[in-house]
């Protein structure tokens, strides 16, 4: 089995029917999940030109999970089923 990242995007004030989606859909993937990581609150990029603070948005990554799946298209089709807000991105991730 590969290790897969997902990067969820896209912050919206929770509420109690996407708390039960998100809820559905961890239990749905429970034998796949290696790390369900958590949500994230604001943060901040430091860069070359400076330190500026990260507002949850539509273009925030909002949490993250790794699960194990056999293929990159067998965790895009996991990825699918999820509630996500604005997208979810996924990366292998190399053994080192």
């Amino acid at each position: 089995m590969k290790k897969f990242l997902y990067l969820h995007f896209g912050f919206v004030e929770p509420t109690p029917e996407i708390m039960a989606a998100w809820m559905a859909w961890f239990e749905l993937i429970s034998d796949k999940v290696v790390d369900q990581g958590g949500q994230f609150s604001g943060g901040r990029e430091i860069s070359k030109s400076g330190i500026r603070d990260l507002p949850l948005n539509m273009e925030s990554i909002t949490g993250y999970t790794v699960i194990e799946a056999e293929s990159l298209e067998a965790a895009e089709k996991l990825a699918q089923s999820n509630p996500f807000i604005a997208s979810i991105r996924i990366y292998e991730v190399m053994s080192m």
